[in-house]
């Protein structure tokens, strides 16, 4: 989307606005406000013209103007009906120097999760992927990952639905205790390049099953359709974005609110790590997102792992 829309879409979130004002403001003749005004009602927007100018009265579902029309946070939206994976082109973008740009999908087709897992992705979904350029060190880079979960959990539960965080970014649906698992409605992948000092970009890949039927997803998942009803795609990812790019802002607030969220923190869990298994009590997350967890013999710090739940710490064995 070029800059001359999207400064538009910023203008029209005022109120009605004047054609000679926006082209004032803009920089541009009114002739080429006409041209984008047009081009915004050919997209699905309905845009009344008035006494007191342009009004938005009607937003089109889903779509790179949808979603930036409104959004309370500064990214570009790329949108594609199909694609194989969003976090493949995201990397396109960020080896091309691109920064703060959401690629969006509404079907992929060649989507994974961690450990190159095959993640399901049809219509109806949120798939998406943040191009970023944190001036972090890569260490630091997995605060990113959680706070991308928090965003997700924040804005699954404003539509209705129950969820957590299992360690450290899936996000879960889990009825009581002993629903351990829990099941899932959200992962996110985070890849990085970098030197030892610094971070060149980082893209966040977020996968929700939204307004998708859980039976046509693989077993253990569910939805924000088979728990809630279905969902405006468009606020929901504005809520997403807008969440994600508060808390980035402010990273020492990351931990304090993926604790609110934990599902895992009080659970006795088993950890796959590539130095072996650590079994014990979670009971913490420390800076950059790894997981204390109490063992038989003394606290351990598992920075990355594949983690389960077994049961609740107090629970009897």
């Amino acid at each position: 989307m070029n800059e001359t829309r999207r400064a538009l879409l910023r203008a029209f979130d005022d109120g009605p606005i004047p054609g000679p004002e926006l082209a004032d403001r803009l920089g541009v003749s009114r002739a080429a406000i006409w041209k984008q005004v047009e081009a915004l009602r050919e997209d699905g927007f309905e845009i009344e013209s008035g006494n007191d100018g342009y009004r938005v009265t009607g937003v089109p579902e889903y779509g790179a103007a949808a979603v930036e029309f409104g959004l309370d946070a500064s990214f570009e939206i790329e949108f594609h009906d199909e694609i194989g994976s969003t976090n493949d082109r995201g990397r396109e973008l960020a080896a091309a120097d691109a920064s703060d740009v959401v690629v969006i999908a509404a079907e992929q087709t060649g989507s994974r999760g961690r450990l190159k897992r095959e993640w399901t992705a049809p219509e109806g979904g949120v798939w998406m992927s943040l191009v970023l350029r944190p001036e972090i060190p890569p260490a630091h880079a997995p605060l990113y990952t959680l706070a991308a979960a928090v965003a997700v959990t924040r804005a699954a539960r404003e539509a209705g639905v129950d969820a957590s965080i299992k360690w450290p970014n899936d996000v879960l649906v889990v009825s009581d205790d002993t629903d351990r698992g829990g099941r899932k409605l959200a992962g996110i992948l985070t890849e990085m390049e970098g030197e030892a000092d610094r971070v060149s970009w980082v893209v966040v890949g977020i996968g929700v099953n939204a307004n998708v039927d859980s039976d046509t997803l693989p077993p253990g998942a569910t939805s924000v359709r088979d728990e809630a009803g279905d969902v405006d795609r468009r606020v929901f990812v504005q809520r997403i974005l807008e969440t994600f790019d508060e808390l980035t802002d402010d990273p020492d607030a990351i931990l304090s609110a993926w604790r609110d969220y934990a599902a895992t923190l009080g659970q006795y869990v088993r950890v796959e790590t590539q130095s072996g298994v650590v079994e014990g009590e979670a009971v913490d997350v420390q800076v950059p997102g790894a997981l204390v967890i109490q063992t038989e013999d003394g606290e351990r710090v598992v920075h990355a792992g594949d983690c389960e739940h077994l049961r609740p710490a107090d629970a009897e064995n």
